[in-house]
């Protein structure tokens, strides 16, 4: 540990000094991202199974009112650096916690540079093109919280170690299964959910371009681009260009309930990325019982099993990628039985009790960690 930190042996705390914990996010909307997504989980077990115990004082950086699910206060900024800098100094808070390492660099600032400090690092903020200042705090932290060991390793390949890390896996934000999927044995679309690059990230281009080989052993097969993002316009030319277009739709943003529907009536979900950390998507589609389609060039290997609930293909071979997608739309047992397989890994792992567990833990740890004065 930092030589500015003394731990206490559990024993030894002293119950009457109760921490106060500043819980300094990007934002706690719902739908608002991947990041978000987590800082919900984050504050969610915060207040659930720390709140009789410690004081728990939540900011947000980017929202312009508080979220409405959250029972707590909420103090936010409507995007003003400025103005979180300084309600984080007057909060005067024993123990700092960060939903990214952007926000880390609060710990700099007066009062709390030598206060106990934990962050969740994700992924290509702490890779190759991270700012030095970003990198600068998380290896300042006290608890350096990776939610993947790939993004770990990927981030100590560049920029050294990370000496008081740990991983911890995300879930989804509920225990509770979502309505049962209709039987439908004529459901041939495929599904994509993810903000949309230019650059080739996701998964897009590669679907797109894999395409016409699946449509012509499947005619029917139709694949579903769910999401909005920079790269969309580029996305829809590509998609246009294609032999397959008909077979292409965008959905663009849609709601939660109109998500869960294309969930449910779909054969199978398909992000076969190079980039992600963890891959919140993955355990959300686990959930609702489809074989997932990913990678095996990132996180996605730590989630999803490789024939077990679904495929990690080999996107330097491109024939991968179109095998196995026409392979379950034309194998339907075979489908329903990753699915199935899939299903029960989330309920496994990546429920929101799971996390709740893995999390409370590090915050344990965490929280017997003293500032020095």
């Amino acid at each position: 540990m930092s030589s500015s930190l003394e731990l206490l042996p559990r024993q030894d705390m002293d119950l009457t000094d109760r921490p106060k914990i500043l819980f300094a996010a990007t934002s706690l909307e719902p739908g608002a991202g991947g990041i978000q997504r987590v800082a919900r989980l984050m504050a969610r077990v915060l207040l659930d199974d720390f709140a009789d115990s410690a004081s728990v004082s939540l900011l947000t950086l980017h929202d312009k009112g508080p979220a409405a699910d959250i029972p707590a206060p909420v103090r936010f900024h409507g995007g003003s650096s400025l103005r979180m800098a300084y309600n984080t100094i007057r909060n005067r808070g024993s123990h700092l916690i960060t939903d990214a390492c952007n926000l880390g660099q609060l710990h700099w600032l007066p009062g709390l540079r030598r206060k106990p400090y934990l962050t969740a690092l994700h992924g290509i903020e702490i890779w190759e093109a991270a700012k030095k200042r970003w990198v600068r705090s998380a290896k300042a932290a006290t608890i350096q919280m990776f939610v993947s060991d790939y993004s770990r390793r990927r981030a100590e390949s560049i920029h050294g170690p990370f000496p008081r890390s740990c991983v911890c896996w995300l879930a989804t934000e509920t225990d509770e299964l979502p309505p049962a999927r209709p039987y439908a044995p004529d459901a041939n679309d495929v599904i994509i959910v993810g903000r949309m690059f230019a650059e080739r990230y996701k998964g897009h281009h590669e679907l797109i371009a894999a395409w016409p080989t699946v449509v012509s052993m499947v005619p029917s097969a139709t694949l579903r681009i769910i999401g909005r993002g920079p790269g969309e316009g580029a996305l829809k030319a590509l998609a246009e260009q294609s032999g397959a277009a008909r077979n292409i739709v965008f959905e663009g943003f849609v709601s939660e309930q109109r998500l869960d529907e294309l969930y449910a009536r779909a054969a199978m979900f398909a992000m076969p990325s190079r980039g992600e950390g963890f891959g919140l998507v993955y355990i959300e589609a686990m959930r609702h019982g489809l074989p997932v389609i990913a990678s095996r060039h990132d996180a996605a290997p730590e989630i999803v099993i490789d024939e077990v609930t679904g495929y990690t293909v080999d996107l330097d071979s491109p024939g991968q990628l179109p095998d196995r997608i026409i392979r379950l739309l034309q194998h339907r047992e075979l489908a329903a039985r990753l699915g199935e397989a899939g299903r029960r890994r989330w309920a496994e792992h990546f429920r929101y009790s799971c996390f709740r567990a893995r999390y409370g833990e590090i915050l344990r740890r965490f929280l017997q960690t003293r500032p020095i004065h």
